[in-house]
């Protein structure tokens, strides 16, 4: 028996509004924002959550001098067509390319994330 479920992951941002729209957007998930919180949830039940941080700083990859800490990866058809949408959306695409079935990517608050192949 599981002691406790995941529902949510929880991501610091200097606007979470802002990120929850990013978010919402990629996943076409519905986004809720208020001042110093937001969420993108999508049907099955899955969200992420997004808290505001004062003075934040975003993470430095892939080197350690401030640690990514955590990122998101997520499945896509075309690595090619995935990166142009999310790029429209605010992304930008990161110049350290390590892999072929994956692409790396900062969010608008400068969090990795990978568009991986299925």
């Amino acid at each position: 028996m599981a002691i406790a479920r995941l529902p949510l992951i929880v991501i610091d941002c200097p606007d979470p509004g802002a990120l929850a729209r990013f978010y919402g957007a990629m996943l076409d998930w519905q986004v809720d924002a208020s001042t110093d919180r937001a969420s993108a949830c999508g049907e099955n039940g899955q969200c992420i959550s997004f808290h505001r941080v004062d003075d934040y700083t975003p993470p430095v990859w892939p080197s350690q001098e401030r640690p990514q800490q955590m990122h998101l990866d997520v499945i896509v058809d075309d690595l090619d067509a995935a990166g142009a949408a999310v790029v429209d959306l605010g992304a930008t695409r990161h110049p350290d390319q390590p892999g072929t079935s994956y692409q790396v990517f900062l969010d608008p608050a400068g969090h990795p994330f990978c568009l991986c192949l299925h």
